[in-house]
């Protein structure tokens, strides 16, 4: 019985241009597994260096149920790039000696993006800084990093022009900390988009960065509850820039879990004293729920910083 149903797409016979957009909107992971191994041609279209200008390591977090080893296709797609990596994004997996990999072998990365990273060192962080002179887009959401290894970025990537440090937001313990505010204020003068998710600077760290960086435009402060926008510091930021997100604006189109979590670290017995900045961050990552991927952007379309200045072709 005759059907009106239209044939479907071969897709072993589209023209090289149009596989190769397809192919550039899927995941290096998805190319390494999977794309590669469908025909001859798009094979050829996986080995081609302009293939991995952009390199998209996006991942669940399950690492354990991944069948391949996600460091080493990491490094298989910066070899692949021929030093032509311009763009990078790795979750979860990040070490220190994975990082050195891949800036040693791609010192033109203009935008790189670290989630989850928490085998990366300061001094893993600091290394890489040396070599990518050519910055402008940093993302470090949900690791933990020092002052000084902020201060060493700001000063090795001139030309940093958005930056994302993030957090998961808590209420308790109480704690205020400018470190990371003085770092970018002092370090990082040409910033156009901050974004400081869950920070717990003070309106003093606030002051400072509006001082350091002229040409903010976008400052997004969500779940900064130590920051209180009232009177001559909230006209001040309402004057000097032009998209604010506010310590209690609504999180919706956050991309990780923004529930906030008053939680408190330590029992009456014990030393506060003993309460690290890093042991806080220990205990954040363990409440996170990391399991909701399917709402992820497409790295592709991470994020349009074009109106802040930011060029990437």
């Amino acid at each position: 019985m005759a059907t009106d149903d239209p044939p479907s797409p071969n897709w072993l016979e589209l023209p090289r241009e149009i596989a190769t957009t397809i192919l550039l909107k899927l995941g290096a992971v998805e190319i390494l597994t999977t794309a590669q191994k469908v025909c001859t041609s798009w094979r050829s279209i996986c080995k081609d260096p302009a293939t991995w200008r952009s390199i998209d390591m996006r991942n669940a977090g399950d690492l354990s149920d991944m069948d391949h080893d996600p460091a080493a296709m990491c490094r298989d797609a910066v070899d692949r790039s021929h030093g032509g990596c311009v763009h990078i994004n790795i979750e979860y997996f990040g070490t220190d000696e994975l990082l050195e990999y891949t800036t040693d072998r791609c010192n033109h990365i203009r935008r790189l993006r670290l989630v989850f990273c928490i085998d990366i060192s300061d001094e893993g962080l600091s290394e890489a800084a040396t070599k990518l002179p050519l910055l402008e887009v940093l993302e470090l959401s949900y690791c933990s990093f020092s002052k000084e290894a902020l201060e060493t970025v700001g000063q090795c990537c001139p030309l940093l022009k958005s930056f994302k440090l993030n957090r998961q937001g808590y209420r308790y313990p109480h704690i205020e900390c400018d470190d990371e505010a003085q770092a970018i204020a002092k370090n990082m003068h040409e910033l156009r988009h901050l974004q400081l998710f869950g920070n717990k600077m003070t309106n003093e760290g606030l002051k400072a960065i509006l001082d350091g960086c002229p040409h903010l435009e976008y400052l997004d402060l969500r779940q900064c509850f130590n920051v209180n926008l009232g009177g001559n510091l909230g006209k001040r930021c309402t004057e000097q820039i032009k998209d604010l997100r506010r310590p209690y604006d609504p999180a919706d189109d956050y991309e990780f879990d923004a529930a906030i979590h008053d939680v408190e670290y330590f029992d009456d017995d014990d030393d506060e004293s003993e309460f690290s900045f890093d042991n806080q961050y220990a205990y954040e990552f363990d409440d996170l729920d990391l399991s909701d991927s399917d709402n992820y952007p497409e790295f592709s379309d991470w994020d349009d910083f074009t109106r802040y200045g930011v060029d990437y072709d």
